[in-house]
């Protein structure tokens, strides 16, 4: 952005540009989202932050419609959320074992034995850690526009052999999350969206978090689901993201929601909601390769900040879609942040904005 263009929005009428020299905190925070979406960077923001189980900054920022000019909000703004649905599905998934209904460290095929058996057996443990050998997407199959259900879909790559022999490899892919969901869906009867519902969505009030098929519906309960359009940042602006269809990979990157529903879910996490306390164990353990650690979980990055701060959560990127999902169990915070535009590179802005918000909360 050139500097006669920042210095023309800066100081004319319209302008909502703030200097963020010398602010701190949340103030801090509040002026960094306000300029990314002044400055172009996305469309709209959503953003709840919280500590101790209380709202710091929950906002929405810019639109979610850049025709209707309809403003974004934090509670009722329906978002793509990417693969923070991996979260929803490690909390399914947990659900699951203390249910009985299936086991950390069962084979897959115990529980869908008409995939095409491979070279080495993997367990539903490796698929949520990407440990399993799946491979990844390849060329545009990221963007698929087809009305799969998450059996039919595994036709992409059920014929594909391994990339690596079962835990002696990372490789970070949704292709692992379809398999696992069918598993799941496999071992309970019932369709994997149905159980995480009734199972973690309903429990945790999350009751603005949807499936892509029930977006596409005019009406739920009575009443539009207002979920977000969806853009992608080009040198020439925004302009409306391809039309993708992400039902079959929900528990990688298919589900939508609010900043609330996610903060939600990150609270649970830390009053130990929903699961007991062994469950969250293993799903916040990261798995280790050949001696090293993945940083990565059972659907959950674990890892440390640039500070050292320990956090569990995820980085979500899809079609018209980029979303942070941090929980920072020492400090009982959470950070749930979302964007209705892929391809904006903002991660080291949002970096700057978990840095400042913590550092205020714990001087």
């Amino acid at each position: 952005m050139g500097i006669m263009y920042y210095l023309k929005t800066l100081f004319s009428s319209k302008s909502r540009v703030k200097y963020i020299v010398g602010l701190k905190g949340l103030d801090y925070a509040d002026a960094v989202f306000n300029n990314l979406v002044v400055e172009q960077k996305t469309p709209g923001i959503s953003v709840t932050i919280l500590k101790d189980g209380k709202p710091l900054l929950q906002k929405g920022y810019g639109y979610t419609d850049l025709d209707s000019k309809t403003p974004t909000h934090p509670k009722n703004s329906i978002f793509r959320i990417a693969s923070i649905s991996k979260c929803i599905t490690g909390l399914a998934f947990g659900k699951m074992v203390e249910e009985g209904i299936l086991g950390w460290d069962d084979s897959f095929y115990q529980h869908v034995p008409y995939y095409p058996k491979k070279k080495y057996d993997f367990t539903l443990r490796q698929l949520a850690s990407h440990t399993a050998g799946i491979r990844g997407y390849r060329g545009k199959e990221f963007a698929l526009n087809h009305l799969y259900s998450i059996k039919e879909s595994i036709k992409i790559f059920k014929n594909d052999s391994l990339v690596f022999r079962p835990g002696k490899g990372y490789l970070y892919n949704s292709f692992d999350f379809v398999l696992l969901s069918l598993a799941m869906q496999e071992a309970s009867a019932i369709p994997f969206e149905q159980y995480v519902k009734e199972k973690v969505l309903n429990p945790l009030r999350m009751n603005q978090t949807y499936t892509p098929m029930e977006t596409m519906m005019s009406f739920r309960a009575e009443r539009e689901i207002p979920s977000s359009k969806f853009y992608t940042k080009s040198a020439k602006g925004f302009k409306k993201a391809i039309e993708v269809d992400n039902f079959y990979k929900l528990a990688g990157g298919g589900y939508l929601s609010t900043s609330d529903d996610i903060a939600k879910m990150g609270q649970a996490i830390l009053d130990g909601q929903l699961l007991q306390s062994k469950t969250y164990n293993q799903l916040v353990a990261p798995q280790m390769v050949k001696g090293q650690s993945t940083y990565y979980g059972l659907g959950f990055q674990v890892s440390q900040d640039a500070q050292g701060r320990s956090f569990i959560g995820h980085v979500g990127n899809s079609v018209g879609a980029y979303t942070n999902f941090f929980v920072y169990p020492e400090k009982k915070m959470v950070f749930s942040i979302m964007l209705n535009c892929a391809n904006s590179r903002v991660q080291p802005e949002l970096d700057q904005v978990i840095r400042a918000t913590l550092q205020e909360s714990f001087l």
